[in-house]
């Protein structure tokens, strides 16, 4: 409840701060939304009086706070819909991805960090520094755009980059929002095998995009960690190789690693706009970059203050496996 309370102020910021620089962008929401390019100057005015613009900044933004407050977002002009509705449907697709993503990396990221740890300055560890730097290198746009060619125009394993299931595939009872998790729970396992092909390419997309922070600070940390005294005291008295490294090393040096892992996850909730555009995926960064370039305030200042709840709850999270990682950790 202490970190909840302390992070009221910087949500608060983010808020003021969001609705500060939507106002400063340039371009006048009324005029977009007014019906047709030869809208009247009365029909601007009376929207703006509809939408609040009409009214002094620190009004506005009066307003605005009190409507977060009472649990009102506001409406959003590009879907006609309340905002928090818009969020909570696209919010499972998001989240779906990044969860996803962040397993494929994870499982690529760790090994190949223990890898290089063992063998520095070999020809693997230049080997695996280079693919992380392939994988920061290169926008997540162009690696998803080079997916799409290879896997689905040349090969033809991977299916149409056009959303999270096929158009001719029936939707499942939505439980939970998670497709794969819907589909398990009905028993349509045709529908989760479609559902999982979806998935793939975007997700590894985004696995390319995080797989160098999360691989060099695994091979960092368990680099310090093979140098101390505990580690050579358990070498000397026979045990073997792979029970020093896993048990012994790995988790002594995970306490960076989780800390690089909460960052990452944030990061790609709020990243991940240009992956969803290009493989048209219904996530909430998508909705928000079409509602920031048809100046709809209401969705870009509700997206920021998900994004910025979500990795206020993700570092609490990240606090309390500091705990079970390392014992001597407590919350405090």
């Amino acid at each position: 409840m202490k970190r909840l309370g302390a992070s009221v102020p910087a949500l608060l910021g983010v808020v003021v701060f969001t609705f500060l620089l939507m106002r400063v962008l340039p371009g006048d929401p009324a005029t977009f939304f007014a019906s047709g390019p030869n809208a009247g100057q009365e029909e601007i005015n009376e929207l703006r009086r509809q939408m609040g613009l009409d009214r002094p900044m620190y009004e506005q933004l009066v307003r605005y706070l009190y409507d977060i407050a009472t649990g009102h977002l506001g409406r959003s002009m590009t879907t006609g819909q309340p905002v928090l509705a818009d969020l909570a449907q696209r919010l499972p697709a998001s989240l779906e991805l990044s969860f996803f993503a962040l397993i494929i990396a994870l499982t690529l990221a760790i090994p190949l960090g223990i890898v290089a740890a063992l063998k520095p300055n070999s020809l693997i560890d230049h080997g695996v520094r280079f693919v992380c730097t392939l994988g920061v290198c290169v926008p997540t746009f162009v690696s998803g755009l080079l997916l799409i060619y290879v896997f689905y125009y040349l090969l033809g394993l991977a299916p149409d980059p056009t959303g999270r299931i096929d158009i001719f595939a029936a939707q499942p009872p939505e439980i939970t929002g998670f497709l794969l998790i819907d589909f398990l729970m009905v028993g349509d396992f045709a529908g989760w095998r479609a559902a999982f092909g979806q998935l793939i390419l975007p997700a590894f997309t985004m696995a390319l995009f995080v797989l160098a922070p999360l691989a060099r600070m695994t091979r960092a940390s368990l680099l310090a960690v093979l140098g101390g005294d505990f580690i050579r005291t358990a070498r000397s008295v026979g045990m073997s190789s792979w029970r020093v490294v896993i048990v012994y090393a790995l988790r002594n040096a995970m306490l960076p690693v989780l800390t690089i892992i909460g960052i990452v996850f944030s990061t790609m909730l709020g990243a991940n706009v240009l992956v969803e555009k290009v493989f048209s995926w219904p996530g909430i960064g998508s909705y928000a970059l079409d509602a920031l370039l048809a100046s709809d305030y209401a969705p870009v200042q509700g997206f920021v203050l998900l994004i910025a709840a979500i990795f206020v709850m993700v570092n609490l999270a990240i606090d309390v496996l500091y705990g079970i990682a390392d014992p001597r950790v407590t919350v405090e």
